[in-house]
């Protein structure tokens, strides 16, 4: 029993690691894009980099990779869709808000995957559910100030990618999910980070692609590519096998509140008490309503095994 605790505790810090290094990430790019780096540029690097790690990943664990899998390779590159969209999306949001708000917009992404499941009648809406979306909502009208936008160097862009990052992510989830049973990981993130690297060498700009090699930053680039890509998507991954559904939901929470302290204590971000009461509704919201969508998953998924005997 102690060594089966002490294998669970492993596999959630790597969770939590995960989670970490992502709120870091958006704190590094922040810093690049401050200083005058294309969103894309440092997109694209990230990418570059966690496709390297990956690949050594690859190159140490090459049984069952699948990749003569026609399947794997179709879900694979929808996932590095998302995953382009999500990594470019975050950094033009952070380009035109701060790294609180934009982490915290993308958080907030599953609330609104729901609200199209409603639309399309593919998620029956119950009143707590309708309850949960009001309040983020609420709580993206008081973080963003919508109301007033532009006051505080935020513009409409700024929420827009925020939120349309969170829906990239979700995209990359579910490119992910259809991948797996058809090859290992490790296969299928270096299919999808050399997607990723293909799409946005296009949108980026040329010359700073090749200033990124030379640059006096590069140890900044090399830790958003390990930490922000390649080291964190392998521990998550690994982290989920053994972490329950409900821990890893809370545990996703350090990357927004990372990313945020980051902001704040480095970049000299500023938030107001309306602010910090918007993230506050919907940190808690949305992590209540991702814990909750996964037990019913869980139940869902146990009904559907036929009573052995």
């Amino acid at each position: 029993m102690q060594r089966s605790t002490r294998h669970f505790n492993v596999k959630a810090l790597y969770v939590v690691l995960a989670a970490l290094f992502w709120g870091i990430s958006g704190g590094i790019g922040g810093v690049l894009l401050a200083d005058g780096w294309d969103p894309f540029v440092v997109s694209l690097s990230r990418g570059a980099i966690g496709l390297g790690c990956v690949l050594i990943w690859l190159a140490l664990r090459p049984g069952e990779s699948g990749l003569g899998s026609r399947r794997l390779w179709l879900w694979s590159v929808v996932a590095g869709l998302g995953v382009a969209g999500n990594f470019s999306f975050y950094f033009v949001s952070i380009a035109e808000g701060s790294v609180a708000i934009a982490a915290t917009l993308m958080y907030s992404a599953p609330v609104f995957v729901y609200l199209l499941s409603f639309v399309f009648g593919l998620e029956e809406p119950t009143l707590w559910k309708a309850l949960a979306i009001a309040v983020v909502m609420a709580g993206i009208v008081l973080l963003t100030q919508i109301y007033d936008i532009g006051a505080d160097g935020l513009t409409l862009v700024g929420v827009g990618a925020g939120l349309l990052a969170g829906l990239s992510y979700t995209v990359f989830i579910f490119g992910f999910s259809y991948a797996a049973p058809h090859g290992s990981p490790q296969a299928i993130l270096t299919i999808a980070f050399t997607v990723l690297a293909l799409t946005l060498a296009v949108p980026s700009d040329t010359g700073q692609i090749f200033d990124v090699l030379s640059t006096q930053q590069w140890p900044l680039f090399v830790a958003l590519g390990v930490l922000g890509a390649g080291l964190s998507f392998a521990l998550y991954i690994i982290g989920l096998t053994g972490t329950k559904p409900a821990v890893a939901s809370v545990v996703a929470m350090i990357e927004p509140v990372t990313a945020a302290l980051f902001g704040v204590l480095i970049l000299s971000e500023t938030l107001n008490g309306v602010q910090v009461v918007g993230m506050g509704l919907i940190l808690v919201t949305v992590t209540a309503l991702s814990m909750q969508s996964r037990v019913e998953k869980t139940r869902s998924d146990a009904a559907k095994v036929p009573p052995s005997g």
